[in-house]
């Protein structure tokens, strides 16, 4: 929280000439995974992913055709640390994540995964996300089945392979956590905020990079947690 609340009043000061180091970093466009889960007639599904602050992941996703809920949130670790102020310590093995909640036929987890690697975060920082440092910011899937679990290594293994990145994906998989919903004052931050400098300069921009990657994906109206925010 005292990194996060540093680098939001070092972002203000300046707002009207980001620096590399804490300007947005524009996505890219990746292939497509080789590998999917099998086709589900069933209308929901859910996957859970961290990727740095979750302000910024679950504000992508809101705006992504085929999701019905995106809750910011954490996992990895236990339920009594699954708070703000301790996983913002560093120390109860938890992430920042978000459960995505999918209509399985109408968008797959392999494309759900294919937005999060190439748009919602950078998968190549260990341990970070921008200007947020330490494990609480890493870039995780938490699987919760062997097949998604599957495809998400398939996955990290194709774009490795092809070089997507000019790093090699750092993106660990862990199974068998369980999610836990954070404070409601973090639910639609993004929405809500769209001013805050963090926002404005880390993940305002990602949604931008949603719509040029992927617009058929894209949906103009985000689908909130708290309705009519």
């Amino acid at each position: 929280m005292i990194r996060r609340t540093l680098a939001t009043a070092l972002t203000a000061l300046l707002l009207s000439a980001a620096t590399p180091a804490l300007a947005f970093e524009a996505g890219r466009a990746i292939p497509a995974p080789v590998a999917d889960e099998t086709v589900k007639t069933a209308p929901s599904a859910v996957a859970i992913l961290a990727g740095g602050c979750f302000w910024g992941v679950q504000g992508v996703f809101q705006h992504v055709e085929g999701v019905t809920m995106a809750v910011s949130g954490y996992a990895g670790g236990d339920k009594a640390t699954a708070d703000y102020k301790r996983v913002s310590a560093g120390s109860t093995a938890h992430a920042e994540v978000v459960q995505v909640t999918y209509d399985p036929r109408k968008i797959t987890y392999g494309q759900l995964l294919q937005v999060y690697f190439s748009v919602a975060h950078n998968p190549t920082q260990l341990n970070r996300q921008g200007p947020d440092i330490g494990p609480q910011y890493r870039s995780a899937i938490f699987p919760l089945d062997a097949e998604q679990a599957s495809v998400a290594k398939t996955y990290i293994d194709q774009l490795n392979q092809a070089r997507a990145f000019e790093a090699k994906v750092v993106t660990t998989i862990e199974p068998g956590k369980a999610f836990y919903p954070a404070e409601d004052y973090h639910q639609d931050y993004m929405t809500l905020h769209p001013t805050q400098p963090y926002i404005f300069i880390n993940d305002l921009p990602k949604v931008g990079e949603l719509k040029r990657f992927f617009p058929k994906l894209y949906r103009d109206k985000p689908v909130l947690v708290k309705a009519g925010s």
